[in-house]
């Protein structure tokens, strides 16, 4: 066993405000701190943003009058190639508060698809972000079973 634990992940974005306000309103991450990088970007915490561990996502954007900080940073990137996922098929997270989280989606019109996982008693929402990549949501499956009851 490897010691390990997920830090972030990073999207490079040619919607920076569509995907800040994606997921600060749809996951509750919020805006925060983040060096001064030679390219533009927003850095989004899961709690504290006073700690740097925090900052489970960091958007990268591109800034079309001069590319060339990103370019030498992080190295370059067709454009084309930066709509949905490529090769990493999703990002899933564990969650609670299930019936609330559909009404948002709800509210905000965001699509999502649902479906329930016996086997390892989880309810999992699929939403898009607006690069295309898919966010999974794994929610204790007993929550959609009492909100089922709750319907019922």
């Amino acid at each position: 066993m490897t010691n390990l634990s997920l830090n972030h992940f990073s999207i490079r974005s040619l919607e920076i405000e569509k995907t800040t306000k994606f997921y600060t309103e749809i996951f509750g991450l919020t805006v925060g701190p983040r060096p001064d990088f030679p390219f533009p970007g927003v850095w989004l915490y899961n709690g504290d943003d006073s700690d740097w561990a925090n900052a489970v996502l960091h958007l990268i954007a591109i800034d079309k009058n001069d590319p060339n900080g990103l370019k030498q940073y992080l190295g370059e990137r067709d454009p084309a190639s930066l709509y949905g996922s490529g090769g990493v098929d999703h990002i899933a997270f564990f969650a609670k508060g299930l019936e609330a989280k559909i009404a948002l989606l709800e509210k905000l019109g965001v699509p999502c698809r649902q479906r329930t996982v016996p086997a390892i008693k989880l309810h999992q929402i699929f939403v898009d972000d607006p690069n295309g990549i898919v966010i999974e949501l794994n929610y204790p499956a007993e929550e959609k079973e009492a909100l089922d009851a709750k319907a019922a």
